[in-house]
């Protein structure tokens, strides 16, 4: 993305504090007025926001991205005041889903008003949005006086940032600012929901599961099917407010699933079938699954450590920033630990591994 004089946009870096928040959010709200685009922290991942509903600031979002054209956004909404704005024919289901889920990392898609560009929608008739449960984007919507279209502020196709330097290697020269507010608390993208269909339908995974959604507005159907949903299955065909670019690093992604000691010894073998063939290898593990290494094999390669099994929250935290740390050692192949359970927060982050993977063992 070049600036109009054909140089690079200068990017600046805010990090915020409560001594400067005010200062810092009445800047990045001037430069969201004037069209410009700002990366902020969520509690999902960082966002890349700008006025959702000028055409003109939201090409600016697919340009600085490199996202295909037609690709639909979702709008972050600073209270349920702002939904008649953007959003009609709204469902009783859907004010129960605000109650339960709002503020939160969950997305519900609605019939769009025609305020809504279609750049923003990709010319759907709806629109993907989401109240975040997060100080800054929501003081953020409110000083700049208008809903924000953010997608994750990453390149597309590179692994979605949790911290404000991901976003940096991505976005310098590309964006006008970042505020630096410290990691996403959960660090995968928030579920989607299409609320424009009976029943619902689930078009993303994420931290607020299926069976969550169930509890409170009945039976809900994932568009990529009911097994796949709950094993972390694949993404569907474009609907609004939907991701689509895989979450994939340049070092081929290889995925084993399965159970613990079958994973890893599937890993064992494929360890030692690319040590044969030269090939520079990174692990992307559980806890559980490194135990079975010993630690002087294990130091014999790049490894990143994901967590336990039985704390699936850190896990999805740490997901993405160990596929860009494992992506900045120059491997051929990233082995990814699929022995995580196909339950609640773990079928989102089974769902990432998927989308990063290239190849796929199940044992």
């Amino acid at each position: 993305m070049q600036a109009e004089n054909g140089n690079k946009i200068k990017t600046r870096v805010f990090r915020i504090s409560e001594e400067n928040f005010d200062v810092i959010l009445d800047k990045a709200a001037a430069i969201i007025r004037r069209g410009g685009i700002v990366a902020f922290p969520t509690e999902t991942v960082y966002g890349l926001g700008a006025d959702g509903l000028d055409p003109e600031a939201v090409r600016k979002i697919f340009e600085a991205k490199e996202r295909p054209p037609g690709n639909p956004l979702s709008l972050l909404v600073h209270s349920r005041e702002d939904l008649g704005k953007v959003a009609k024919n709204i469902p009783e289901k859907a004010f129960r889903l605000m109650d339960a889920f709002w503020p939160g990392p969950l997305t519900i898609v609605l019939e769009k008003n025609d305020i809504v560009p279609g750049i923003t929608s990709g010319n759907l008739p709806s629109i993907g949005l989401r109240m975040p449960d997060h100080r800054i984007p929501l003081e953020l919507i409110k000083r700049a006086g208008t809903p924000l279209a953010a997608p994750s502020a990453n390149l597309s196709g590179k692994p979605s940032p949790s911290l404000a330097a991901h976003v940096l290697a991505d976005l310098t020269g590309r964006i006008d600012a970042v505020i630096d507010g410290g990691g996403a608390a959960i660090g995968l993208e928030s579920t989607v929901v299409d609320m424009t269909v009976e029943p619902p339908v689930v078009l993303r995974p994420g931290a607020v599961g299926i069976d969550e959604l169930e509890r409170v507005i009945g039976k809900v159907r994932p568009a990529y099917g009911e097994t796949e949903a709950r094993n972390g299955g694949a993404m569907p065909e474009k609907k609004a407010g939907q991701k689509y670019s895989h979450y994939a690093p340049d070092a081929q992604v290889v995925l084993v699933e399965g159970e613990m000691k079958k994973v890893s010894k599937k890993i064992d073998a494929l360890l030692e079938n690319y040590r044969r063939e030269g090939k520079k290898v990174g692990l992307l593990l559980s806890d559980e699954t490194a135990g079975f290494f010993a630690s002087e094999r294990l130091s014999a390669y790049e490894c990143f450590l994901l967590g336990s099994h039985e704390e699936p929250e850190e896990a999805a935290r740490r997901l993405f920033e160990g596929l860009r740390v494992l992506d900045m050692k120059s491997l051929d192949v990233i082995l990814a630990d699929g022995s995580f359970s196909p339950s609640g927060l773990g079928t989102a982050l089974l769902n990432r591994l998927r989308e990063a993977a290239s190849v796929r063992h199940a044992v």
